[in-house]
């Protein structure tokens, strides 16, 4: 099996003439954009079908090129190469700021909209499309500075981006007398030696010593550039354009908070329970968050992860199924860390090509297991997407983690189900409130941090100490007594690659969005059986084409009302139930 994944399918390199040819043509269409939002003359309908079909050829192309270029820079941060195309590609697309602004007033201007969509096919495919361009209207500033902004950006929030991946990716970390990678000392954190994973953690922190300064630069230079283009643009707040980008009601998030908040108390016991298994006295050190407990030792090669994966969504999905088989057979994924490469995982669509690429740092053990399920979750949603048109496939952050999520669920409940013996059981219950302590207690830590961090950045520049401070501040009140408040982590905020994207804030409520309306989901997948898989799908593909709260309705969800979120949560509450009940033997 591969230990790369595979790009031929979209160029055989730079100098591949199809990669020309490619990045020829999108120059021809965003000139061709800009003439038509220069000068969008005649029939109002015939003119938005125009510019439908020029805003598919430009994503269309423009996903193939930055997907070849960002999946190669992905996996070696040094390729000279790959960055110089991409600051290219860029520019190139910056010259659609100005346009697209321009037609965003158009379409606000558009008094008969509604009648224009309802008398023609495609602009009936993309009516919701169209409504975000007319909402768009109300912070989209001058055609001039919209561009502007846009070209500042790549040597701004991109740049500053590009050097945190560079510096957290290249860090030398000086560990048993030799030096390893970041990502490779960060896996160290699920080894079943406790020596390994303190003396692991203690590396880590130590190596952020090197590059901390360069990345606090990074973290406040993107956090500024996005208050001053919320101020511009008139949004109330960075958590305000990303609640408006997400298409999510306020009272959606204060719910999922509010029942989050409410379950805390629950992961703390299941934290000192841990703690006590594993010897400590008292609330558990971060270096043993991660720490398997005897019984969850299985570790699976690449081979092995494939036919347990392909096997247990067959008895779920067959089309799923098939397309997991599919990721590890043709090359989608890149398995192993190495130099260079990223830390983390992800799932990138290609859609032109109806294929997704994942990216991970597999070690063998079962979180290595549940973590490509959950980033082939990803890959099925595209593949539900395959057949919208690709501008109804931009996903909001929320639904985004919807399937991935599920996918978790599915892997993790199975093997739960399956395990009769007591101890192994409680691993396995381990394993997966694990993962539950991430979206819930991480990923709240994580809101708070990035809430905190916007409200101070519009004031003063916030060095490493200080950054470290905010965040044991928010671990400490997101863990509570649950972890040990001498061992947390300062510099969390320099290694989640989430807080450098300038163009999308708050990338961490999505997560215990997902996780919570996952679990929702499979509820309802337990109780209604085969039937309710189509009813799944078609949810997917309706999140190219509809609010979070719409996406919620086509399986009679409100997600407004926090009982929904709390009865989520019941069932992790369970688990944490009988997992200390187990501790006990």
């Amino acid at each position: 099996m591969n230990r790369e994944w595979s790009l031929i399918e979209l160029y055989g390199g730079f100098d591949d003439p199809a990669f020309a040819a490619d990045e020829a043509a999108l120059e021809e269409y965003i000139a061709e954009y800009a003439s038509l939002a220069n000068d969008p003359a005649g029939d109002a309908a015939e003119v938005l079908r125009k510019e439908i079909r020029l805003s598919q050829k430009i994503q269309e192309k423009a996903t193939l090129l930055f997907s070849y270029a960002e999946l190669r820079q992905s996996v070696n941060t040094s390729d000279a190469d790959a960055s110089a195309v991409l600051g290219r590609l860029s520019q190139k697309l910056s010259a659609l700021s100005g346009p697209s602004a321009l037609f965003t007033r158009y379409v606000a201007a558009l008094e008969d909209l509604d009648e224009l969509i309802a008398g023609d096919a495609l602009l009936g495919e993309h009516e919701f499309y169209l409504h975000n361009r007319k909402e768009q209207a109300r912070y989209t500033l001058d055609p001039q500075v919209e561009q502007a902004i846009s070209l500042y950006e790549i040597s701004g929030s991109r740049a500053w981006s590009d050097l945190q991946g560079y510096l957290s990716s290249t860090v030398p970390v000086e560990y048993n007398g030799g030096v390893t990678t970041l990502s490779d000392i960060r896996n160290k954190a699920y080894d079943p030696d406790a020596a390994v994973r303190r003396s692991a953690y203690e590396a880590e922190l130590k190596a952020y010593g090197r590059i901390r300064d360069g990345v606090a630069y990074s973290l406040n230079s993107i956090k500024l550039e996005v208050l001053s283009r919320c101020r511009l643009r008139g949004y109330d707040s960075p958590l305000d354009e990303a609640l408006r980008s997400s298409h999510m009601k306020r009272e959606t998030l204060d719910a999922l908070l509010g029942a989050m908040e409410e379950a805390l108390p629950k992961f703390w016991a299941y934290l000192r329970a841990k703690a006590k298994l594993l010897g400590h006295e008292g609330a558990l050190p971060w270096y043993d968050i991660f720490a398997p407990l005897e019984g969850s030792g299985q570790r699976f090669t690449t081979e092995e992860c494939r036919d347990y994966l392909v096997e247990l969504f067959s008895t779920f999905d067959p089309e799923e199924a098939g397309l997991i088989a599919r990721a590890f057979d043709n090359g989608w994924i890149d398995f192993y860390p190495r130099e260079g490469k990223v830390g983390g995982a992800f799932c990138a669509d290609i859609h032109p090509l109806g294929e997704s690429r994942v990216l991970t740092n597999y070690d063998g053990n079962l979180g290595d297991v549940v973590t490509l399920a959950h980033e082939l979750g990803h890959a099925f949603h595209n593949h539900c997407l395959r057949e919208n048109s690709i501008l109804n496939t931009d996903v909001s952050m929320p639904v985004a983690e919807t399937a991935s999520t599920f996918n978790e669920v599915v892997a993790m409940n199975a093997a739960i189900a399956a395990e009769k013996d007591p101890f192994a059981r409680r691993a396995l219950l381990e394993s997966e409130l694990m993962g539950a302590t991430q979206i819930i207690c991480d990923i709240y830590s994580r809101y708070l941090f990035e809430s905190a961090v916007f409200e101070r950045r519009s004031g003063e520049f916030l060095f490493p100490d200080e950054l470290c401070a905010i965040m044991t501040a928010a671990q400490k009140r997101a863990y509570g007594n649950g972890l040990d408040e001498r061992y947390l982590h300062p510099y969390m905020w320099a290694c989640k690659s989430h807080y450098y994207i300038g163009g999308l804030s708050f990338y961490n409520f999505p997560y215990a969005f997902g996780g919570l309306f996952a679990r929702g989901l499979y509820a309802r997948y337990l109780a209604e059986g085969e039937s309710f898989v189509p009813l799944y799908k078609r949810l997917l593909k309706a999140t190219g084409t509809t609010s979070v709260e719409g996406a919620a309705r086509v399986a009679g969800i409100d997600l407004t009302d926090i009982g929904f979120w709390c009865d989520a949560l019941s069932v992790l509450t369970g688990e944490i139930d009988e997992f200390i009940a187990l501790c006990r033997l």
